[in-house]
């Protein structure tokens, strides 16, 4: 069973409200780097990337983090390692923002952490989240959350991106 609990409008004002925090908690973006975790965390850092150009008509850097080798339920594939970080600047001395989908337990925001600190030292690190459903198995929480939407453990949240999935939304599914 599924239930759609944000469309395209509110995902679009929740990603809005994320942006207008990041510059607030800044007090700017100098400095400041969007990474995002594939798959859809990287399409939404894509798009606060953009509206925070727009907003401060300045161009911020915007990467992308691979971090399946990085993952504690994945074997260790030696050959995967190296490929891992791919962003095409350097973290060192930057205000960088972690940005995922959906937090659940907090064990892809540590793999994230662990390949993020492979790229160098950031000045800081900070996590951007479109949902966050609780469950936390680490003490890892998001510094900007888009929406909060409390799960049973059974559910599931899928966020859908036009980029990927033809349209914008967030469903529950039992």
């Amino acid at each position: 069973m599924r239930k759609e609990v944000v469309d395209s409008m509110a995902m679009k004002r929740a990603l809005t409200r994320i942006t207008y925090e990041i510059i607030e908690q800044n007090k700017g973006i100098h400095d400041v780097a969007l990474v995002g975790i594939k798959t859809r965390g990287v399409y939404i850092a894509q798009r606060i990337g953009e509206r925070l150009q727009q907003l401060e008509t300045a161009t911020i850097p915007v990467g992308e983090l691979d971090i399946t080798a990085f993952r504690d339920d994945q074997p260790v594939n030696a050959v995967q390692a190296p490929m891992a970080y791919q962003l095409d600047f350097d973290v060192a001395g930057k205000r960088v923002i972690l940005v995922d989908d959906v937090l659940f337990t907090g064990r892809t925001i540590r793999a994230a952490l662990d390949a993020l600190m492979g790229g160098g030292r950031p000045q800081s690190i900070s996590l951007a989240v479109l949902v966050d459903r609780g469950h936390r198995e680490l003490p890892i929480r998001a510094d900007f959350i888009g929406k909060n939407i409390p799960t049973a453990l059974q559910e599931t949240i899928k966020v859908s991106v036009t980029e990927v999935d033809g349209h914008d939304g967030i469903e529950i599914i039992n």
